[in-house]
């Protein structure tokens, strides 16, 4: 069997609001759903070789509920967690755990969902 992708899928209480945060981490919309409304209830984002589905949750999404967290690896962690920080983005310190020697830093989306942001190579 040959994989070729897993693509993370959250709901979220408003896919706009979630897509300019994510816009912020250099994501942009690769497809939508309805593709002519300005008020998608679904999208596909990528960001290199990253990719994320958002779709807009049916309940209530609520923050301290969101128990997946999403790894987002980038190539200079540093400077990434700069650019975050300037586009307006609470983040959290820079770490060195022994299994990311070169580094990571965590966000919140609007929704509560974590976004380690890590540089491993």
């Amino acid at each position: 069997m040959k994989h070729r992708g897993l693509v993370p899928y959250a709901h979220v209480a408003n896919v706009n609001r979630s897509v300019e945060f994510y816009r912020k981490l250099g994501f942009e919309i690769a497809a939508a759903h309805p593709s002519d409304s300005p008020t998608p209830i679904w999208v596909w984002l990528h960001a290199g070789g990253a990719s994320l589905m958002l779709s807009e949750a049916s309940e209530p999404v609520i923050a301290s509920q969101q128990a997946i967290f999403f790894y987002l690896y980038v190539e200079n962690v540093a400077t990434f967690r700069e650019t975050v920080i300037a586009a307006g983005i609470d983040a959290g310190p820079l770490q060195h755990p022994f299994y990311l020697p070169l580094g990571e830093f965590s966000v919140h989306d609007p929704d509560g969902y974590g976004v380690m942001i890590a540089q491993h190579e």
